[in-house]
């Protein structure tokens, strides 16, 4: 078993499949994944997505290194949309093509 501390809980807004407006987006919350692994994870979520599918991503911070990996690797394939974009959270659509 992996011993360690985890991070304390925060307080900020959750989103469930309920706020979202189709069955086929899944949402990726990446506020309690340690920093160390959330790329791997993110790339690990998205590889698994279906043509049609999407993720919604949450995060404490704008990702902007990983949004230019994510266009490197999957180019025109993956679309992004924010849909909040603020200090503290922002909360990004990631969308496969084809």
């Amino acid at each position: 078993m992996l011993r360690g501390s985890f991070p304390p809980q925060v307080s900020m807004p959750m989103y469930t499949s309920a706020t979202l407006s189709q069955n086929s987006t899944h949402i990726f919350d990446a506020r309690g994944i340690a920093r160390r692994f959330r790329h791997s994870s993110i790339f690990a979520a998205l590889g698994v997505l279906q043509p049609g599918e999407a993720m919604r991503f949450i995060n404490d911070h704008d990702p902007l290194p990983l949004i230019a990996q994510l266009n490197e690797r999957y180019g025109d394939v993956l679309s992004v949309n924010y849909v909040q974009r603020d200090a503290e959270l922002v909360v990004i659509d990631f969308g496969v093509t084809g």
